[in-house]
């Protein structure tokens, strides 16, 4: 069966492989009792495959359906499968990139669950965040197995005192106005050692097409690849643009990649 285009490159000759009639229209609501979760809405589940691009898209999604609010509790820190992933990944790439041992900034913390997975490579790890509720939460759950320096800091305003051998930033960039992102990048810049790497992690702007609404009004400096090594390449020498979707890191095309992972090294000046 063929089904209605393709969203990513409006090829009109999806075959269906999958259909699911009746599925929760959303699996990652927080519910205060089992009767309000079982009358969730359902809805329709036909995936096809589009052999122009490759890319798999359910034909039936209907976005009314859906929703997207503070209820919304996205971690996959209850899966174990997952959290053994992101330790391997955390693990290889700080021995990659030479920063295990050292020491180790991360902008934008939130609640600090990817934080404890570094924090267990590393000499010392420091986490900052803007938003004082964040880095309250953080400090009342922290356990001592895994214990690191948390504080308020706004990036905006000034670098992190300390001079840091690598800092990183998840899920942050996009969230930094066009208009104050080289004051953002270059206090964390000034917060790293003459050799200091510097890896971001953000959505690209092609997946924004597909993004939800709240989601859209928080986003509000989105890059490409090209975008995102331009703003790195004027603050370090080298800088490397890796795609990502779900949890696979990999080289393939830029345009297809829901999110971007980012390298860089060899700061300028330093």
């Amino acid at each position: 069966m063929t089904g209605r285009e393709c969203p990513l490159c409006g090829g009109k000759e999806g075959v269906e492989f999958f259909h699911q009639p009746s599925v929760p229209t959303n699996v990652i609501v927080l519910f205060d009792d089992p009767t309000e979760a079982r009358a969730w809405p359902r809805g329709s589940l036909r995936l096809l495959a589009c052999p122009a691009c490759g890319l798999v898209y359910n034909a039936d999604v209907d976005p009314a359906l859906i929703e997207y609010s503070a209820r919304i509790e996205e971690t996959q820190a209850f899966s174990p499968h997952f959290v053994a992933y992101a330790e391997e990944l955390a693990s290889h790439w700080l021995e990659r990139h030479g920063l295990r041992g050292r020491r180790v900034l991360e902008v934008g913390c939130a609640d600090a669950f990817g934080t404890r997975l570094v924090v267990q490579e590393v000499k010392r790890l420091t986490a900052v965040d803007f938003d004082p509720v964040f880095i309250a939460d953080v400090r009342k759950r922290m356990d001592p197995r895994w214990a690191f320096a948390c504080r308020v800091h706004d990036l905006l305003r000034r670098p992190v005192p300390g001079a840091f051998d690598g800092a990183y930033a998840l899920d942050v960039i996009e969230h930094i106005p066009k208009e104050h992102e080289d004051r953002f990048l270059g206090n964390m810049v000034r917060s790293l050692t003459d050799t200091g790497v510097l890896i971001l992690g953000t959505p690209s702007l092609h997946s924004q097409t597909y993004a939800s609404g709240p989601s859209k009004a928080g986003h509000v400096n989105c890059k490409d690849a090209a975008g995102l090594k331009e703003l790195l390449e004027r603050f370090f020498h080298h800088a490397f643009v890796f795609s990502m979707n779900d949890e696979v890191i990999h080289t393939g095309y830029y345009p297809m990649a829901h999110y971007l992972m980012a390298l860089a090294c060899h700061r300028r000046g330093g």
